[in-house]
């Protein structure tokens, strides 16, 4: 009914007396609160509320949002999803103000609307409604959380759910450093369409290392910030490295053990040689005493007889 109403109005147009105005800048509204959607105009002479009409609809579609005539709103034809969300005021419809309140805005509100007033003569102007949502404070996590080592890729998330619209994701490292090059990011929305982001940034894993996530929302101009330091801590030898360490480590202790064993015999074994050589060296050393000892009586036994022979000789 209204899509018929509309030409046969612009039909009836005569040069225009009045003049429609709304904001040139998009407005912006918050998920799930109220909005109102400034249009105002002027006229050249005073009117009575019977001969004023509004229409607001969707621009694109055409869709009836809200519609006032004979003194009355006419919501037969509106878009059911602005069913109960809807309303204007009549007093300020008397004083030239033909603004629209929209409530609990949500997502799928978001775009470009007409205000259409006729008194007499027709107008219209168009505006911009823009939705937004905050994000969720970010959070960072590291993948994998443990066994790590030096050297080892890793992978950072941050992530932020129930923002709209699309927010701006910017790494940095501790310098500064914008590391968003080496990101992949990926948004997912939800049956509200609201946006959940994930930002992956994978990185050489370091000892004491300090990289940050920073979420920009494009309409409210927020800045959300989230840091995270890998220190030595987080780095651990993984299962694998420390059997082979405790393995080789017993090894070690083994081998230590069995040197030591046969350094003791070693050592062993020359004292009992040079206590058997020492022996034999005395043994050696008494038995070359006793031989002499044996000589030496043996020639003074020699020496004796030969005296008692040269006396007998004598006698004779």
């Amino acid at each position: 009914m209204l899509a018929l109403l509309l030409p046969a109005m612009l039909t009836l147009q005569a040069m225009a007396v009045k003049e429609v105005r709304v904001p040139e800048q998009p407005v912006v509204a918050l998920y799930g609160s109220d909005v109102v959607l400034n249009c105002s105009f002027s006229h050249a002479h005073a009117f009575n509320l019977s001969e004023l009409s509004v229409f607001w609809q969707l621009t694109d579609t055409k869709r009836s949002v809200h519609a006032y005539w004979r003194r009355r709103d006419q919501l037969a034809d509106q878009a059911e999803r602005f069913a109960n969300r809807t309303a204007l005021s009549a007093a300020g419809l008397g004083a030239g103000d033909a603004s629209l309140l929209l409530r609990r805005v949500v997502v799928a509100d978001e775009g470009s609307y007409t205000c259409f007033v006729r008194v007499r003569d027709y107008g219209s102007a168009a505006l911009l409604l823009q939705v937004a949502a905050p994000y969720s404070k970010p959070a960072v996590t590291l993948h994998p959380e443990s066994n790590l080592r030096p050297g080892d890729a890793v992978a950072l998330t941050c992530a932020s759910h129930g923002g709209f619209p699309e927010a701006g994701v910017l790494w940095r490292d501790g310098g500064g450093r914008n590391l968003t090059e080496n990101i992949s990011t990926s948004l997912v929305a939800n049956d509200d369409g609201l946006f959940s982001v994930s930002s992956v940034l994978t990185v050489l894993l370091e000892p004491n290392s300090t990289f940050s996530c920073g979420l920009t929302h494009p309409l409210l101009g927020e800045e959300a910030h989230v840091s995270v330091t890998i220190t030595g801590q987080n780095i651990a030898f993984p299962p694998v490295a420390l059997w082979v360490t405790v393995g080789l480590a017993l090894c070690l202790l083994v081998l230590l053990v069995a040197l030591a064993a046969v350094c003791h015999r070693k050592i062993k074994e020359s004292c009992e040689e040079a206590r058997r050589e020492a022996e034999e060296a005395k043994e050696l050393e008494e038995g070359e005493s006793k031989t002499a000892m044996t000589l030496l009586a043996s020639e003074d036994g020699e020496n004796k007889g030969a005296g008692r022979r040269e006396g007998d000789e004598s006698g004779r």
